[in-house]
């Protein structure tokens, strides 16, 4: 019988098998639980308090945030639609993009970015709500990223933020060790759960 979820290992082959089990999906399957998790968050308290919301440009199989990205909100003037930048010294920031296609390049971890020169950089604590993408998860809130540590690095900053993982469930992992530097979510949304 196929599990629905990864049992305990250890941290790099956690997020190796949760993110080959997500690549698994197929688009189709990417695509529809990736519009119940955006529904999902429009339907967040959180969501309809924040003025300042922090997306990010989704690649290799992360969930996709076209619906949240179209949402009316934030194109009639209610909220503020921010994306994260990766810096070379392992910092990232929060731009508000320009308008126009050369506001955006292929940054070095081969995720579309805002262009920091096009864009606004929007101070972290300015910040109502993070969606953030997630590696793996587990029911504690523990969330695994890509390694590098730039959210780690970025979310203490924002005090005021609510900090969602969306992810899709065949990344749940039974019990992510936590370290010292990583940051739970206040919520982690899949296609069929709203674990908080």
């Amino acid at each position: 019988m196929k599990k629905d979820h990864i049992e305990n290992m250890d941290r790099g082959y956690m997020r190796s098998s949760a993110i080959k089990a997500r690549n698994a999906l197929t688009e189709e399957e990417r695509i529809e639980r990736s519009a119940r998790i955006c529904r999902k968050v429009f339907e967040l308290p959180e969501y309809h308090k924040a003025k300042t919301v922090m997306l990010y440009k989704w690649t290799r199989g992360e969930v996709k945030l076209d619906e949240l990205e179209e949402g009316g909100a934030f194109h009639d003037g209610h909220k503020t639609l921010l994306y994260p930048l990766c810096m070379d010294d392992g910092i990232m920031v929060a731009i508000r993009p320009g308008g126009g296609e050369d506001s955006w390049a292929l940054g070095a971890f081969g995720i579309t970015e805002p262009v920091r020169e096009k864009g606004e950089v929007i101070q972290p604590e300015k910040i109502d709500l993070i969606i953030c993408p997630v590696a793996g998860f587990d029911e504690k809130l523990n969330r695994l990223g890509m390694g590098s540590g730039y959210y780690d690095r970025f979310l203490p900053l924002c005090t005021k933020a609510a900090k969602i993982g969306v992810a899709f469930e065949v990344q749940r992992l039974d019990a992510i060790p936590a370290e010292p530097h990583d940051i739970k979510m206040d919520m982690v949304i899949t296609e069929t759960h709203v674990f908080d």
